[in-house]
């Protein structure tokens, strides 16, 4: 609920990014606010978001520099007494323009579903940035292959994931079996969807203080090398990663995933640059 202290250290973040000729800055889920949606000034700053939107789009104009400021929170009225919270990730260019913008899908059980509104059976959007064409998807979304093919058809070579996953969303059972279960998790999925989907991952997670169930692991993932880079869960921090696109384009003339989706005879509900199968 630091709304504006946290903002500023976004700031600093970009800022720094920026002067290390970073092209392009991700932050977490959730990133101004955590979600205390209990909270009873939690609203009144969700409202707030048009706000914070338009500073984000100022401060990639000011930096040349491409900015998916996590998710920020929005409420809309959705009638005379209705309101909608959405949870939305934004891709910003180097000018300020906002050229992609995804509402979370998949919410987290009913910790989210009684609160978010989901984009439900909306389409999964690719969108045309300055690196290629690009996908969005939020925290839990991750969980679901399906998302990854709906883009991969479209063309999307890079998946961007701002996240806000921590070990305690594994349940009491599972923490029995493997406390880092969350991690494990976590890291299995990055690698997996690099090197189903030939595409890299752009992996934003929170990270927090030392008992505080932060499990962190943010890192830029590619086929081949699994994570480029991989952050800790214990400190806030950033990595300036070099992702050298080629990996995944040599990926796919190995593996041949895109190719085989572009099939005419392909035997699954979903194609390649075509439309899905009903």
């Amino acid at each position: 609920m630091e709304l504006e202290a946290n903002y500023q250290t976004a700031d600093n973040f970009i800022r720094s990014a920026a002067k290390h000729e970073a092209t392009l800055a991700v932050l977490p889920e959730y990133h101004l606010l955590n979600w205390v949606p209990h909270d009873e000034k939690f609203k009144e700053a969700c409202g707030q978001w048009k706000e914070y939107l338009e500073r984000y789009r100022a401060l990639a104009k000011e930096c040349n520099i491409c900015i998916v400021p996590g998710t920020i929170l929005e409420l809309h009225e959705a009638g005379t007494e209705d309101e909608v919270l959405l949870n939305v990730a934004y891709f910003i260019d180097n000018t300020g323009e906002i050229v992609g913008r995804y509402v979370k899908k998949n919410l987290w059980g009913d910790i989210e579903r009684l609160h978010l509104t989901s984009s439900s059976t909306d389409a999964h959007p690719v969108f045309d940035t300055p690196m290629g064409k690009v996908g969005m998807l939020i925290c839990w979304d991750l969980a679901f292959p399906e998302a990854f093919r709906e883009m991969i058809r479209q063309g999307a070579k890079i998946i961007i994931i701002p996240t806000f996953w921590t070990l305690a969303d594994c349940s009491k059972a599972g923490l029995a079996i493997n406390p880092s279960a969350e991690a494990l998790f976590l890291d299995s999925m990055l690698t997996a969807r690099c090197f189903e989907n030939t595409c890299a991952v752009i992996f934003a997670n929170a990270g927090g203080p030392p008992g505080k169930g932060y499990a962190g692991l943010s890192q830029v993932c590619v086929p081949y090398a699994g994570a480029l880079t991989r952050l800790g869960s214990s400190a806030e921090g950033m990595a300036v990663v070099d992702l050298d696109m080629k990996i995944v384009e040599d990926a796919e003339l190995n593996y041949q995933v895109r190719a085989d989706l572009a099939r005419a005879d392909w035997h699954y509900g979903y194609k390649h640059g075509h439309e899905a199968k009903t």
